[in-house]
C-alpha cells in the first residue's frame, strides 16, 4: 500500500504537456464497471438471444467470439464485485449452449469459435461439473494430439484461443496445453508471412495482408490498435495461468513488456491511442477498444510486478480518466468503440455516439481495463 501510495504521489508531480491527473477512488472505477455492465444487461436481459449485428441487420448465435469477450469482461468483474446477477447471467448463457461452440462446431480448430471456452473454464473452476468441459477437451486436445501449429493466421485469433489451451492446462495439470499454445503462438510470431510480431518495434502486424511492403498512407508500418490490444491481453491471459517455470514465460514477459513500450510511446495526447497506431492520418481520432485493452496490460503488469509504476501509471490513469470521462455515457453506453474489422477504415465511423456492429465485445474490453485498474489501489 505504502509503495502504491509514493507512485501514485510520483505520478501526479509528473511533467506533462498537460495537467497531473490522479487515480480514481475504487468505489468511482467500480461505479463505472457497474454502470457500463448494468447498461448491457438491461438491454439484452436474455442471456441466451441471438447477437444483433446492427450494420448488416442479421443476427448471430450469442456465443459467437465477440459476446465471449463480453463474458471475459464479466468474469473479470465478478472476481472483484461478486454479484450473483453476473455469475447467473454468464451461467445461463453456458447452459443454453450446453457448453458448446458456436453451430456447435465441436472438436473445432477455429479460434473464433471455441473463445467462449475461456469463460466455461473459468464457471467450472467455480462450481465444477465435469461435463462443462466435456466439448471444451475435445477442441483442445484435437489441437494437442495433432500436428498442426498454423491455425492462428490473424493476431486476433491469439487472444481468442491461446488462454483456452493454457487455462486448460492449468486446471488439468498438463504441460501438453501449454507446449501447444507456444507451438501455435510461436508459428503466428514468428513464422506466418516473415512473422507477424515485429521484434524491432514491438508490434504486430494484423494478418499477413499487412505486412510489408504495406504501408499505412504516411509511408510507416501499419499496427492495428485493437489487433494489437488483443495481443496485449492474451499475454496477460497467458501469465496468470502458466506457471513460473513454464519454458517459454520469459519470452511471453519479454513480448509484453516490448509492446508496453511500443504503446507508451504513441498514446495520444487525449489518453486514447488512435485505431492506427503509427499513423494518425488514417482514421485517426479517440477509439475505445484498443485503449481498453492497453489498459488492461499495463495495469495488470504493473499489479504483478512486470511493469514500473513510476513509468506506466500515468499512461493508465490517463487512458482509463479519458474512457470514464468521455466515452462512457451516463446511461452506460460506451462511445467511440470502432465495429468489427482488421484495420483502420473498417467500424467506422467511430464517434462518441455511434453504435458499432456488435455492442458486447467492447465492453468486455472496458471491464478487463477496469477490473485491473481498479486493483491498483
Amino acid at each position: 500500500m505504502k509503495k502504491l501510495f509514493a507512485l501514485l504521489c510520483f505520478a501526479a508531480m509528473l511533467p506533462s504537456g498537460s495537467p497531473a491527473q490522479e487515480l480514481p477512488a475504487r468505489k468511482q472505477t467500480l461505479a463505472a464497471l457497474v454502470r457500463a455492465n448494468d447498461y448491457f444487461m438491461r438491454k439484452y436481459a436474455d442471456p441466451t438471444a441471438v447477437m444483433p449485428y446492427y450494420s448488416r441487420k442479421k443476427v448471430y448465435e450469442s456465443n459467437i467470439w465477440t459476446r465471449a469477450v463480453y463474458y471475459e469482461g464479466l468474469m473479470a468483474l465478478y472476481a472483484i464485485h461478486p454479484d450473483n446477477r453476473y455469475y447467473d447471467y454468464a451461467r445461463q448463457w453456458a447452459d443454453f449452449h450446453k457448453w458448446g461452440m458456436r453451430k456447435d462446431d465441436t472438436p473445432t480448430r477455429n479460434a473464433d469459435n471455441y473463445c467462449c471456452s475461456q469463460t466455461y473454464i473459468d464457471l467450472y473452476e467455480l462450481c465444477p461439473e465435469p461435463h462443462m468441459l466435456t466439448k471444451t477437451l475435445a477442441s483442445m486436445n484435437r489441437l494437442v494430439n495433432t500436428p498442426q501449429v498454423d491455425d492462428w493466421t490473424w493476431i486476433d485469433a491469439i487472444q481468442m484461443g491461446m488462454p483456452v489451451l493454457t487455462k486448460l492446462g492449468r486446471v488439468k495439470n498438463d504441460r501438453r496445453y501449454f507446449d501447444k499454445a507456444w507451438e501455435m503462438y510461436a508459428w503466428s510470431r514468428n513464422t506466418l508471412a516473415g512473422g507477424l510480431y515485429n521484434t524491432k518495434e514491438g508490434l504486430w502486424w494484423r494478418d499477413k495482408d499487412f505486412v510489408p511492403p504495406y504501408k499505412e498512407p504516411n509511408g510507416r508500418n501499419c499496427y492495428w490498435s485493437r489487433g494489437n490490444g488483443w495481443v496485449a491481453a492474451a499475454l496477460v491471459r497467458v501469465l496468470q495461468d502458466i506457471p513460473t517455470d513454464e519454458t517459454h514465460r520469459a519470452t511471453y514477459v519479454a513480448d509484453l513488456k516490448a509492446m508496453c513500450k511500443a504503446l507508451k510511446a504513441c498514446q495520444r495526447e487525449d489518453g486514447f491511442w488512435n485505431v492506427s497506431l503509427h499513423d494518425e492520418s488514417n482514421f485517426g481520432g479517440k477509439e475505445t477498444t484498443g485503449t481498453a485493452l492497453f489498459v488492461y496490460a499495463m495495469a495488470w503488469g504493473i499489479n504483478n510486478g512486470l511493469l514500473d509504476g513510476k513509468e506506466y501509471l500515468p499512461v493508465v490513469i490517463k487512458a482509463w480518466n479519458a474512457m470514464t470521462e468521455e466515452a462512457l455515457h451516463p446511461n452506460g453506453f460506451l462511445g467511440y468503440v470502432q465495429g468489427t474489422g482488421k484495420e483502420p477504415k473498417d467500424g467506422q465511423p467511430v464517434r462518441y455516439d455511434s453504435m458499432p456492429d456488435f455492442e458486447d465485445f467492447g465492453l468486455g474490453c472496458f471491464l478487463l481495463a477496469g477490473s485491473e485498474v481498479y486493483k491498483l489501489q
